[in-house]
């Protein structure tokens, strides 16, 4: 197993199989776009008894490129709910409606919230801005029609792991920026907010511990290839102006190459003034709140879906 030399320690979970874990993902760095979204797909195990929530519903959003599927999970509560809308991780390349549904599900009971999971168009043959044009897309719909899918469109929130994770908090900025829809939170899980790989975490956890920075040179060289475009605030937001955002939910993972961009952009919202709460889960690595199975994922998703419910309550 690869030594962690931070002073930090792996979960005991995590350590048992980040050997394997680590081994396994596949080098989607030497595919192109299609071979890395069928070899990941391949590897997705959709369980034959997902969570009970009161409701699913697949439906389709109009967008600036076209029709935006959806998956919209309602809670078992009365009257109108909150609203999550939810960007899935994959580097903006990969990963789908499917690959986080359990997540969702997780999610709607857990916040009392409907969940809008977001199909948006995925790099490289969609290139940025497309998938976060297509999460604001989604955010102005679910603002202005919630009320036909039992949901509140005054509490309104975003949110997304990982490339996901840039999405929602790229689409803050285009709420504010565009004057509206107004959201109540953003919530945003070890995301992907600056390519820039010369970090310490980079350093650290770049190699051995899941999620490798060739693949996540590769993610970015998929979705912004022009690397002028890279410091636009609508790709990496520790570039852009952060006054009047919404609250913040900031989650890290300790064993993470992105644990570094994560941590200065909370950084950075607090200095702006923006309120904000970083969980630091110095056990975890890239991607461990979707792997159900393990206590820290559990502990992790109480905690940020308790920081949700208590934005959205106001």
């Amino acid at each position: 197993m690869t030594a962690d030399t931070t002073g930090l320690t792996l979960d005991p979970q995590i350590a048992g199989m980040i050997e394997a874990l680590d081994s396994g993902f596949p080098p989607v760095h030497t595919m192109t776009g299609a071979q890395a979204r069928a070899s990941i797909r391949s590897r997705l195990v959709i369980s034959p008894d997902p969570e009970a929530v009161a409701g699913v519903i697949d439906h389709v959003v109009d967008g600036p490129g076209g029709p935006i599927p959806v998956r919209i999970y309602r809670p078992e509560v009365p009257g109108p709910a909150p609203v999550l809308v939810y960007a899935h991780g994959g580097g903006f390349v990969f990963c789908d409606l499917d690959s986080h549904d359990g997540l969702c599900r997780d999610m709607t009971n857990r916040i009392g919230a409907v969940v809008i999971s977001v199909d948006y168009r995925r790099a490289p043959e969609s290139a940025w801005p497309a998938a976060a044009e297509d999460v604001y897309a989604v955010t102005r719909w679910a603002a202005e029609d919630a009320g036909t899918f039992g949901g509140d469109g005054a509490r309104l929130a975003v949110g997304g792991d990982s490339a996901g994770g840039n999405l929602a908090a790229v689409t803050a900025l285009m709420a504010r920026d565009r004057g509206g829809p107004d959201l109540t939170a953003q919530l945003l899980i070890y995301p992907m907010m600056n390519p820039d790989f010369g970090t310490e975490s980079y350093r650290l956890f770049g190699h051995g511990f899941y999620n490798p920075a060739p693949a996540l040179r590769w993610y970015w060289d998929q979705y912004v290839p022009d690397t002028a475009d890279r410091t636009h605030p609508y790709v990496s937001p520790i570039h852009a102006d952060l006054d009047g955002l919404p609250p913040a939910v900031v989650v890290i993972a300790g064993h993470d190459p992105l644990r570094d961009e994560g941590l200065a952009y909370g950084e950075a919202l607090v200095v702006a003034g923006v309120p904000t709460v970083v969980r630091r889960f110095d056990g975890g690595i890239h991607g461990f709140v979707t792997m159900p199975s393990l206590e820290l994922a559990q502990a992790a998703r109480a905690q940020l879906c308790a920081d949700t419910v208590a934005l959205l309550a106001g």
